[in-house]
């Protein structure tokens, strides 16, 4: 996942989708033992939807509601990208994902569907450690606007089914219970795709703190300017794959740590959202 932001100083370099977290052979550090999969027995929480119907947009947990912070990690793979991962790319970040575990961070892994289906195990795996969730990064990673940093875009008839696909290779790889929630492929939306995905019932979520580590080696930097643009209930952007983040590991440990000093609480976009549909 690739995140191309219009609104942000810190511009993150996007060209080739990001990718994703986890391998199940990676050594798990005091990780929670799975559950077994079963039935949900109340939704995930959303927000409602906007003017008109239109799909909820959710940047931000509420700022009086204590120190908390959401970090999510884009799992990108677009649907073309098959032959490099043959050639041997990576698209997977097993270390992120034991470090995560070894320091007990909660976090939202925002997925697409081609992702999972080139890598079923590692989603799998991380879709049954309740220490993470995972949620809707698209099928294919293609763009929902034009104009979106590069990346090819998906016709508007398609958008809904572009959405519900991810959701369907999900399942296939054994993910039990994969959130409502979806973010947009380089951040890109408009009215018109808030309207067309609409019908899936999702809510739409964004971001406040842009991690600038699409394409860094500068972990220090990384951490750096997460730490400096935390607040309250913040929503960061991350990536977690080895060819396109190979800092990002790095910079974790040295986020993890400061956040903690500073008195933050580590939670899943999930707690964030329901703590922003109980304050409205």
């Amino acid at each position: 996942m690739t995140i191309r932001v219009r609104r942000v100083a810190a511009a993150c370099a996007l060209g080739a989708a990001l990718t994703a977290c986890g391998a199940p052979s990676a050594p798990h550090a005091s990780r929670p033992a799975p559950t077994a999969p079963t039935a949900v027995t109340s939704r995930p929480p959303t927000l409602a939807p906007g003017p008109a119907g239109l799909t909820p947009v959710f940047k931000n947990g509420p700022r009086v509601d204590g120190k908390t912070v959401a970090l999510t990690f884009d799992a990108d793979m677009t649907a073309d990208q098959g032959p490099r991962a043959a050639a041997g790319e990576h698209f997977d970040n097993p270390q992120l994902i034991a470090t995560l575990r070894a320091l007990k961070v909660p976090a939202t892994v925002f997925m697409t569907g081609r992702w999972a289906d080139e890598y079923p195990a590692e989603a799998r795996d991380i879709g049954r450690d309740p220490q993470f969730e995972i949620a809707n990064h698209s099928y294919s990673h293609y763009a929902f606007t034009g104009d979106c940093y590069g990346l090819p875009t998906v016709s508007r008839d398609r958008m809904k089914s572009d959405v519900e696909r991810a959701y369907t290779a999900f399942k296939k790889a054994g993910v039990p219970n994969a959130m409502p929630y979806f973010r947009f492929p380089g951040g890109c939306y408009d009215r018109q795709a808030l309207k067309t995905l609409s019908a899936v019932g999702v809510t739409a979520v964004q971001w406040d703190v842009v991690s600038g580590d699409a394409f860094a080696t500068d972990s220090d930097a990384v951490a750096q300017q997460v730490l400096e643009g935390v607040r309250p209930g913040s929503v960061v952007v991350m990536h977690c794959t080895r060819s396109a983040a190979p800092a990002t590991e790095k910079a974790v440990r040295m986020i993890v740590p400061e956040l903690r000093k500073k008195g933050y609480r580590f939670v899943k976009v999930s707690e964030l959202i329901g703590a922003a549909d109980r304050h409205r």
